[in-house]
């Protein structure tokens, strides 16, 4: 066995995060996964000169995990503007930032849809989150992010008309029932950064996690499933589908189901929220022109939104062909064909447009995506485990000990790997693994009381974990 030896079990984002960071503090490190190619739920394929992604995904620029791990520039990112086109039949209006957004700013002051008094109880919300940090909001109380906008005095007709659909497509739940925490933590960071898409589809994101992770000397495997974990509390014998390896530690960074299987953590998340998505083509000149703004579905969530991703990023579509996206979120859309879903959004397109023709809009791609992400209803977060929830050297990485979206996946990858070295440092296995460390300061956040009882908790350890508390979700 390799002194300082760890597996990550899954390249999703979480997975090839945690590699990179142990890999460059000097751990031997192999990623088995069990799909072709890296990415876990960040998946792209082409199809008819298109790029499609799986599902309807974006990039948070502002995110903190985002803007650490990858190179932005390098993905060629093509941005969103600010704010959404809410339509309903015969109606559509545009609500922007104008502080981000000028050019919108006459219309989003004329739009009827929001009253001046929401309008101005944004500017103030936004205000409200932009002092608070990532720890700060997550610790917080908890309630419905409809419960929390009433409080807010927001009125049900900005509730219903911008909030549920525009929350729909970021959460998945057009009730607002979900934790008003990612509520505040998303418009946070949809206030000071971008809603982006790289030219050459999501998936960039991961292969450029995995191309750091390679070049700080981690091995990637796919087509490599892991079916069994066995802790010996000293070291783990990690079984895959092919071989069986030892190692000093491992890193589950599965997706949530795996990942309860092979650690035996009952604590891990496995409700879900899913969702139906279609990719259409049509000619260019026939395409709805939103100023690279999303559709918000005013009336209802069939489908929720439309999304004109070539109008934002050209590549992701051929020639003089546009390619459009929506998202359907109620369950009933799961047993419809992909003809009848296509008609629904032509029809939602004609009313919305009844000056334009839709019936050149084909379906290319539907993705009935049962587990999108985890359900996240108010207090979940507290209930959430904790990086070394399943002891001896088994280290969980996942938005599932966090929140879910990428900055939830991405952060947990780089708080396993900080566990692991804080672990190995104060409580004396390993011997090669060197501090991880960054000019601006240490890698991530330890907590002390995730440290359980059967392992060696020094005044040392205490201490060294400490100088870390502060510091991870502040950043």
């Amino acid at each position: 066995m390799n002194t300082d030896s760890v597996v990550v079990v899954g390249a999703g984002l979480a997975g090839l995060v945690a590699a990179r960071h142990l890999a460059q503090a000097g751990a031997s490190v192999t990623v088995y996964e069990q799909r072709a190619e890296v990415g876990g739920r960040v998946r792209t394929r082409q199809q008819d000169g298109f790029i499609i992604d799986r599902g309807f995904q974006v990039l948070f620029t502002s995110y903190p995990a985002v803007t650490r791990e990858l190179d932005l520039d390098a993905l060629s990112l093509r941005r969103f503007t600010p704010g959404a086109v809410i339509a309903r039949p015969g109606s559509r209006s545009v609500l922007s930032d104008p502080l981000r957004d000028p050019r919108a700013a006459v219309s989003s002051v004329r739009t009827d849809e929001v009253t001046q008094t929401d309008k101005i109880r944004t500017l103030l919300l936004r205000q409200h989150v932009g002092t608070r940090t990532e720890r700060e909001i997550f610790d917080s109380p908890d309630q419905s992010i409809r419960s929390y906008l009433r409080e807010w005095g927001f009125s049900d007709d900005y509730l219903d008309h911008f909030i549920a659909p525009f929350y729909g497509g970021i959460t998945l739940d057009r009730s607002l029932s979900t934790s008003k925490r990612v509520f505040e933590y998303t418009f946070k960071s949809l206030s000071t950064g971008d809603i982006a898409l790289p030219a050459d589809g999501m998936q960039a994101v991961p292969q450029q996690l995995a191309m750091h992770a390679r070049d700080a000397g981690a091995n990637i495997v796919c087509e490599e499933g892991v079916t069994d974990i066995i802790d010996h509390t000293d070291s783990v014998t990690i079984e895959t589908e092919t071989t069986t390896v030892d190692a000093d530690a491992v890193v589950i960074a599965t997706d949530p189901a795996d990942a309860r299987r092979l650690s035996g953590v009952e604590s891990i998340p496995t409700d879900t929220r899913g969702c139906v998505t279609q990719y259409y083509g049509l000619p260019i000149a026939d395409a709805p022109k939103t100023r690279k703004k999303i559709i918000l579905n005013a009336a209802n969530s069939a489908p929720n939104t439309v999304v004109p991703l070539s109008n934002v990023a050209s590549e992701y579509a051929p020639d003089n062909q546009a390619l459009l996206n929506a998202t359907f979120l109620s369950s009933a859309a799961f047993e419809r064909d992909s003809d009848t879903l296509a008609e629904q959004t032509r029809s939602a397109l004609s009313s919305w447009y009844p000056d334009r023709d839709f019936d050149s809009l084909k379906p290319i791609v539907t993705d009935r995506i049962e587990f999108a992400q985890f359900d996240q209803p108010p207090g979940v977060h507290d209930t959430l485990p904790q990086t070394r929830a399943p002891g001896g050297r088994t280290y969980l990485a996942g938005d599932y000990t966090a929140w879910s979206g990428i900055q939830g996946a991405m952060r947990s990858g780089r708080e396993a790997a900080i566990a692991i070295n804080a672990d190995w440092r104060v409580v004396g296995f390993g011997s090669n693994i060197r501090k991880l460390s960054t000019p601006c300061g240490p890698l991530g956040f330890v907590s002390s009381s995730s440290l359980l009882p059967d392992r060696l908790v020094s005044s040392e350890s205490i201490s060294y974990i400490s100088r870390y508390n502060h510091h991870i979700l502040d950043r």
